[in-house]
């Protein structure tokens, strides 16, 4: 009886859900609620963007809503190249730590485009298959990221595409551009889940150099950078209309 109650005290884990709901040490709350007011906030630009060129277009006022669609575009991007330095940052250090968190797959349920439905039904797949906590934890992380990349790559073409004014489905494309901009919400909602998840796993001597690591900015030389990577990973748009 005793040696049976010290074996389950002794396999206890955290839960994702265990993660969230729990309170972190002050200094590690501080972080996580550093970084998420930045990504929150430079979502907030894209959403409000985006709205902004929508509501021009159901008013038929076609070139301004292009001309807003450019600026969503240009934060979209922003906002991305944070966010996947962000999971680089906790992709590199998960592989050091003794201690990863748990985590639940990307739930192909929960997204509306084909790019992030894809990519978490590799993330369910690989779930199954993969028993130890790191490499599921590594994996989360790792296409997390990917799709980030693909649907701001993806938005920025649709975006050229709509920008130049010779699509050949408008509406097909505006769609697009709403289900990605969906989609890179739910994103962002398990790149916070699993920051928190990941700060109370961080031993506390990597705080510092975290928090330090976790400060990005989104430079003009890295956005256009991700821009080019970007290109190269959606070979199908290389021949339309890009924005200058």
């Amino acid at each position: 009886m005793f040696s049976t109650r010290k074996k389950a005290s002794h396999s206890t884990k955290h839960t994702v859900c265990d993660d969230w709901i729990a309170s972190l040490p002050r200094e590690k709350m501080q972080i996580f609620h550093t970084v998420v007011r930045g990504w929150e906030s430079s979502y907030a630009m894209v959403s409000i963007s985006l709205s902004e060129s929508l509501s021009l277009r159901s008013r038929g006022e076609l070139i301004g809503a292009r001309q807003q669609l450019i600026v969503c575009d240009e934060l979209l991007a922003r906002c991305a190249v944070v966010l996947i330095e962000g999971c680089q940052v906790i992709l590199n250090r998960g592989r050091r730590i003794s201690n990863v968190p748990q985590v639940l797959p990307l739930n192909s349920e929960f997204f509306k485009g084909q790019t992030a439905q894809s990519a978490a039904s590799w993330n369910e797949f690989l779930h199954r298959v993969l028993f130890a906590d790191r490499s599921r934890f590594l994996q989360k992380v790792k296409i997390l990221s990917e799709t980030l990349e693909n649907i701001a790559g993806v938005f920025h073409m649709e975006t050229a595409e709509l920008a130049s004014g010779r699509t050949v489905q408008p509406n097909e494309s505006w769609k697009t551009l709403e289900s990605y901009h969906y989609d890179f919400n739910t994103c962002l909602r398990e790149a916070e889940v699993l920051l928190k998840s990941f700060l109370r796993a961080l031993p506390a001597d990597q705080i510092p150099d975290f928090a330090a690591e976790m400060d990005v900015a989104p430079s003009a030389e890295k956005v256009k950078k991700f821009r080019t990577a970007g290109m190269l990973a959606h070979p199908e748009y290389r021949h339309r209309s890009a924005i200058a």
